[in-house]
C-alpha cells in the first residue's frame, strides 16, 4: 500500500555514486590470460575464472560476450557513454539489454577485453559477478522512487546489497548462480519470486510510528523445475537485509550441490532438505550472523535517502542533429544488426501514441516517466549517446535499464515531454506498444548463444510486424507480454511471459524444422509466479500467426480489468484450440521455408555447445 512520503535527504544520482570497479581486479584479470595464452592455466581454470568476471565464449571460436553489471538498472549519462564506447570500439556498434538489467556486448577479441574493461572502469562500471556462480547483479523496480504506487523507494536497499557482496569472500565463489530482486511496487515490476531471494516493500505501525521493512520470498527460478519462491520472513525489518541476505549465501555456500551442475541452485536444495529444514539452517546461521556484527545500512532504515527533482539541465541538441548522427553510424557484422529508422518529422499522431503507451505520471506533481521500448532489447552507441544527452537535458542525467529489454528516463518535466519524445523519435528510439504484444522481449538467440537452438531477433522482428500490421492500436495499447529465448534455459524470461516461445526443433522427413513451443498463462503478482503452460509447438514460420490468433482472442474475450497472462491461464483449452491447426506439418504440404529460419537463408541445422553459466 501507498504511503505518504516526508522529506528524506536526497539520494546521490548514479553520476555522483562511488565506483563499483577496481583496477586491481582488471590487473589480476590480464595477468590470468596471459597464464592462459602461456599455457600456464588450462582452459577449464580460465573459463572458471573469465566466466564470473562477465567474459562468456560464444559459439564462434575465439570470441566473448561480455556481460557489464549495472546494478539496479541505474546507470549516469557517463556510464552510457563508457558503454556507447565499448560497443563502438570493440563489439559491432551495438549492444544487448538484458532482463536482469545488464549490458552485454558480443564478438569481443580477448585481446580487447583488457581494453574494454578499463574503459567501463573509468566511469566506475564492473563486470565483476556479472556472470557465473556468483551473487549476480541485484535488480531493483526502474520505477523505484518514481512510482505513485509504491511503499517507499527500494534503491538505496539494493544498492547496499550490491555494495555488501561486491568482492565478498563467497560472493564469487558459489556452487551456483544466486540471483537478488528488490520491488516496491503493488506490481511486481522485477519478478520477485523467481529470484533466490527477493525483497517486497512493506510498512507496518509499531508504537505509532511507521516502520519499513519487507516480506521476503526464498528459491525461486525457472528454467528446469520452474518454481515460484517460497514465503519465508512475513516482515523483515529494514535493518536485517543485509543479515538475512548473508545467511542465506552462507548456507548455500555450505549446502549447495558443486557436482551435479543441472541441479544446484538454491531451489534444489530446498527441495532436497524440506522447507522447514532450509528454514531452521537459515535461522542458525542468522544469529550466527548476528552475533558477528553484519555490516549495517549505511543510512537510517527507516528514513533512507530519496530522489529529488535534478538542479540544473544541460541544452538539449536539435532534432535535425540528432537524426544525423544516428543516420551516420555504421554497424558492423556479423549477425543482423538492429534497424534504425530516424524520425527528422514525426507525426503528431505517433508522438501522441507514442505518450500514450510509453509515458507514466511520476508521483512528483508535474514529472513524468519516459519508458523506452528497444527492439529485442537491442541499442547502437550512437543511441547511447543520445540517450546520454536527453537524460541531461530533460531528465536527472541518467535512466534505469529494466527487467524487459527497456530504458527508463525519469525526472521528465511533463511540460517538456513534446520536445523530449520529438527527440527520442530522431533518434529512432520512439517506439510505442511498450509491453503489448508488438513489444517482443528476446534474448539474443543463436546468432551468438551456445546453448540456443534457435535464433529469436528475426522472429520476434516479425512478430512485431504482424501485430501491428493486423490488429492495430487496440494491441499496441493493450499489455501482453510476449517473450522468447532460443533455449528452454529461458534468459527472455518467457516462462513468466502472458504468451512464451521457447526455441527448439522437430525432424520432418530426415530434415530439421525450428519450431517453438507455445507457453501461454505466466506471469509474477504478489501471490508469487506462475508459469506458463504448454498451448502447442508450433514451427517457426507460423508463430508470428500464433501471436496474432491470441492477441486477437484476448482482445475479444478478456473481462474488464483482467490481465493477459490470468485470461490465457483459464483460457487453455480455448488458447489449444487455437494453436492446433497450426500446429501440424506434414512432408507432402511442407515448403521449403519451413525449414529455414526467419532471418536465415540456409536450411536450418540446430547445434548447440557446451555453456559456461556453471563455469
Amino acid at each position: 500500500m501507498s504511503r505518504p512520503h516526508e522529506p528524506r535527504p536526497h539520494v546521490p544520482t548514479p553520476a555522483a555514486r562511488e565506483t563499483f570497479a577496481d583496477d586491481r581486479e582488471i590487473d589480476a584479470f590480464v595477468e590470468t590470460l596471459g597464464r592462459f595464452e602461456r599455457g600456464e592455466l588450462d582452459a577449464d581454470a580460465w573459463r572458471a575464472y573469465r566466466v564470473v568476471r562477465g567474459a562468456y565464449s560464444q559459439r564462434q571460436d575465439g570470441l566473448h560476450m561480455l556481460r557489464i553489471k549495472l546494478p539496479q538498472g541505474a546507470t549516469s549519462a557517463a556510464q552510457l557513454r563508457a558503454l556507447a564506447d565499448v560497443a563502438a570500439r570493440f563489439s559491432r556498434g551495438y549492444g544487448h539489454v538484458t532482463t536482469r538489467q545488464n549490458f552485454q556486448v558480443h564478438f569481443v577479441r580477448p585481446a580487447d577485453l583488457e581494453p574494454a574493461l578499463r574503459r567501463l572502469a573509468e566511469d566506475g562500471i564492473t563486470t565483476s559477478g556479472a556472470g557465473g556462480n556468483a551473487v549476480r547483479n541485484v535488480v531493483a523496480c526502474p520505477h523505484a522512487g518514481v512510482s505513485p504506487g509504491e511503499v517507499f523507494d527500494v534503491t538505496p536497499y539494493a544498492e547496499a546489497t550490491t555494495r555488501h557482496f561486491l568482492r565478498h569472500p563467497l560472493g564469487n565463489a558459489l556452487p551456483r548462480k544466486f540471483k537478488i530482486a528488490f520491488e516496491g511496487c503493488e506490481e511486481d515490476h522485477v519478478a520477485t519470486a523467481i529470484h533466490d531471494l527477493g525483497f517486497r516493500a512493506r510498512v507496518r505501525a509499531e508504537g505509532g510510528r511507521e516502520v519499513r521493512g519487507f516480506s521476503v520470498t526464498v528459491a525461486g527460478g525457472t528454467s528446469s523445475l520452474c518454481t515460484s519462491g517460497t514465503p519465508l520472513v512475513e516482515f523483515l525489518p529494514a535493518s536485517d537485509v543485509l543479515a538475512l541476505a548473508e545467511a542465506v549465501v552462507r548456507v548455500f555456500h555450505a549446502r549447495g550441490d558443486r557436482v551435479n551442475k543441472q541441479r544446484n541452485r538454491l531451489k534444489f536444495l530446498v527441495r532436497e532438505l524440506g522447507f522447514e529444514p532450509f528454514r531452521a539452517l537459515v535461522e542458525a546461521e542468522l544469529a550466527t550472523v548476528r552475533a558477528e556484527g553484519v555490516p549495517a545500512l549505511p543510512f537510517d532504515p527507516d528514513a533512507a535517502p530519496e530522489e529529488a527533482p535534478p538542479q540544473g539541465r544541460a541544452a538539449a541538441p536539435g532534432v535535425a542533429e540528432l537524426a544525423a548522427r544516428v543516420a551516420a553510424e555504421v554497424l558492423r557484422g556479423p549477425g543482423e544488426p538492429p534497424a534504425v529508422v530516424p524520425a527528422r518529422d514525426a507525426a503528431p499522431a505517433a508522438l501522441a501514441a507514442f505518450r500514450a503507451t510509453n509515458v507514466r505520471a511520476q508521483r512528483q506533481p508535474g514529472f513524468s516517466a519516459v519508458t523506452v521500448s528497444l527492439p529485442q532489447g537491442d541499442v547502437t552507441a550512437a543511441q547511447l549517446e543520445v540517450l546520454a544527452d536527453l537524460a541531461l537535458a530533460y531528465g536527472d542525467g541518467a535512466v534505469r535499464f529494466g527487467s524487459d529489454g527497456k530504458v527508463v528516463l525519469r525526472w521528465a518535466e511533463t511540460a517538456a515531454l513534446p520536445a523530449l519524445v520529438a527527440r527520442l523519435a530522431a533518434a529512432g528510439l520512439a517506439r510505442d506498444g511498450a509491453r503489448s504484444a508488438a513489444d517482443v522481449v528476446a534474448c539474443p538467440g543463436a546468432d551468438v548463444c551456445r546453448l540456443a537452438v534457435t535464433r529469436t531477433r528475426s522472429l520476434a522482428g516479425l512478430v512485431e510486424e504482424r501485430v501491428r500490421e493486423r490488429l492495430g492500436p487496440a494491441a499496441l495499447a493493450a499489455a501482453l507480454p510476449v517473450h522468447v529465448s532460443g533455449c528452454p534455459n529461458g534468459c527472455s524470461q518467457h516462462h513468466l511471459a502472458a504468451i512464451g516461445l521457447q526455441g527448439s526443433a522437430r525432424k520432418l522427413g530426415g530434415k530439421a524444422v525450428p519450431q517453438y513451443f507455445v507457453l501461454v498463462g505466466g506471469g509474477a503478482a504478489d501471490g508469487g509466479a506462475s508459469f506458463g503452460r504448454l498451448a502447442g509447438k508450433v514451427p517457426a514460420r507460423r508463430v508470428p500467426e500464433v501471436v496474432e490468433k491470441l492477441t486477437a482472442l484476448y482482445l475479444a474475450e478478456r473481462r474488464e480489468g483482467e490481465a493477459a497472462g490470468p485470461f490465457f491461464a483459464r483460457s487453455l483449452e480455448g488458447v489449444k484450440a487455437a494453436v492446433a491447426p497450426l500446429e501440424a506439418l506434414r512432408l507432402e504440404d511442407a515448403a521449403p521455408e519451413d525449414f529455414v529460419e526467419p532471418g536465415a537463408s540456409d536450411d536450418f541445422r540446430p547445434e548447440t555447445q557446451a555453456g559456461e553459466c556453471a563455469a
